[in-house]
C-alpha cells in the first residue's frame, strides 16, 4: 500500500501518521541520560549498571533488528502497529518503580523500537523512491527533535510531577498510545489492500563489502551518539555544571542536530559519491571531545559542534541505506543487518565508558577512547561514502 502523494505545500494524513511514528523512536533513550543520576541513587545502581542501562536498548537494537524482515510478509503497517504497542506498554512497565521492572520495560519497548527502526527505511524505499534523501532527513529530524525535546523536560518533569523520575518517563507511554490510535486508519487502509507478497531471497547482503561500510559506520557513529547522550550530564556535573543547564546544553546541541536536516538533502544530492560527506563531521567530532576535555568550561561551545556533526553523520547513516540499494526489499535487507551489527557495535560504548571511568575513577581514558572511536569512524566514511550498491 502506497502512500498518496500529496500536493505542493500540503502534507497527507499518511504521511503524518508515519512521522508520529518516527516521533516514537528516542523520547524512551534520550529521557534516561538527565535522570539517570536520580536512577541510580534511588536503586542503589553502580556506574557499570547505569552504563547497561544505557546500553541495554542497543543491545536489544542489535538483538531484534534481523527478525524485522519478517514485517515485509506481515505488512509495514501491521508490524509498526505492533511495534507502537510494544513501545507503550514497556515505558510503563519500566516506570513502576523497581530494578527489574526497569531493565524489563526497557528490554520489552526497546524490541518494539529495534523492529520499527529497520522498517522505516524500507518503508520510505518503497513509497518515496525518488525522494529518499528527503524523506530520509524529514524522518530523522522527527527523530532529533524529539529526542531533544525529552532530553530537556526529563529533569523538570521530574522535580513537578509525583513519582519524579519514573513520572517523567512514564509520559512517552502515552505518546506513544496515541500514536498508535493516529495509526490505525493507515492500519485499515493495508488491511483492504493487496496481501503483502512473499519474501523471495536474492544475494545476502553480508556478502557485500559496501554494506559492512555502511553498517561499521552506523555503529560507530551510534556509539559516539548514545555515549554523549548518556554520559555527558555526569560529565559536566563533575566540572561544575549543574544538571538544569547542561540539560540544557544537550538540549541545544540535539536542536544543532536537528537544524542540519535543513541543509542535509541539499548535501546529499551533491553527486553519487559521499566520502567528505561522511568522513568531516567524525574528524568535528574528535574535535569536539578533545576541546571537553581539554576546556569542559566551553561545553556548550563543543555540545553545539557535537550537535551539528553528529546530526549529519546520523542522517547520512540511514540516508544510504536507501541511497545504495536497489528496492525496498533490499533496503529491509540491508538496514536489518547495518542496524544488527551497527547496535551491537554502539552497545559496548556506553557500558565501556561506564566501565572506564569506575576502573580509573576518572574521565581522561574513557574520552580517548572516544576520540580514538570517532576517528576510526571518519577513516570507515571514506568507504561507505563511496558511489555503489550492495
Amino acid at each position: 500500500m502506497k502512500i498518496k502523494r500529496p500536493q505542493p505545500g500540503t502534507v497527507s494524513y499518511g504521511v503524518l501518521a508515519f512521522l508520529l511514528v518516527a516521533a516514537n523512536l528516542r523520547p524512551a533513550l534520550t529521557s534516561v541520560g538527565p535522570v539517570l543520576q536520580e536512577i541510580t541513587a534511588d536503586l542503589n545502581l553502580t556506574g557499570a549498571a547505569g552504563g547497561l542501562l544505557a546500553a541495554l536498548p542497543l543491545l536489544i537494537f542489535g538483538g531484534f533488528s534481523p527478525f524485522a524482515r519478517a514485517g515485509l510478509a506481515f505488512g509495514l503497517e501491521r508490524t509498526l502497529a505492533l511495534c507502537l504497542v510494544l513501545t507503550a506498554a514497556g515505558i510503563a512497565l519500566r516506570s513502576s518503580g523497581s530494578t527489574a521492572t526497569l531493565f524489563g520495560g526497557t528490554v520489552i519497548f526497546a524490541s518494539g523500537i529495534a523492529v520499527a527502526n529497520v522498517l522505516i527505511p524500507s518503508l520510505i524505499k518503497r513509497d518515496f523512491p525518488r525522494q529518499i534523501e528527503r524523506m530520509t532527513t524529514s524522518y530523522l529530524m522527527v527523530i532529533s527533535l524529539t529526542a531533544a525535546v525529552a532530553t530537556g523536560l526529563a529533569a523538570p518533569l521530574a522535580d513537578v510531577l509525583p513519582g519524579g523520575w519514573r513520572s517523567s518517563l512514564a509520559v512517552w507511554a502515552a505518546f506513544a498510545a496515541l500514536t498508535l490510535l493516529a495509526w490505525l486508519p493507515r492500519l485499515r487502509n493495508a488491511a483492504s489492500g493487496p496481501p503483502p507478497k512473499p519474501l523471495q531471497e536474492g544475494k545476502p547482503v553480508w556478502r557485500s563489502q559496501v554494506a559492512w561500510r555502511i553498517t561499521l559506520y552506523m555503529g560507530l557513529q551510534s556509539l559516539v551518539y548514545y555515549v554523549v547522550l548518556s554520559f555527558m550530564p555526569l560529565y559536566l556535573a563533575d566540572h561544575g555544571v549543574a544538571r538544569s543547564v547542561s540539560g540544557l546544553w544537550l538540549t541545544v546541541s540535539q536542536a544543532v542536530g536537528f537544524s542540519i536536516g535543513f541543509v542535509a538533502p541539499t548535501l546529499m544530492r551533491h553527486g553519487p559519491d559521499q566520502r567528505i560527506l561522511a568522513t568531516a563531521p567524525p574528524v568535528c567530532t574528535a574535535l569536539a571531545i578533545v576541546g571537553l576535555a581539554f576546556a569542559p568550561h566551553l561545553g556548550f561551545v563543543w555540545l553545539v559542534v557535537f550537535g551539528a556533526s553528529l546530526g549529519l553523520t546520523f542522517i547520512l547513516a540511514f540516508a544510504l541505506i536507501g541511497m545504495r540499494t536497489r528496492d525496498h526489499r533490499e533496503a529491509a535487507s540491508l538496514s536489518a543487518m547495518a542496524q544488527s551489527a551497527g547496535y551491537l557495535i554502539a552497545a559496548a560504548g556506553p557500558f565501556a565508558f561506564g566501565w572506564l571511568h569506575d576502573l580509573t575513577a576518572g574521565w581522561t581514558v574513557p574520552m580517548a577512547g572516544l576520540v580514538a572511536i570517532a576517528a576510526i569512524e571518519a577513516i570507515v566514511g571514506l568507504g561507505a561514502g563511496r558511489d555503489g550498491y550492495v
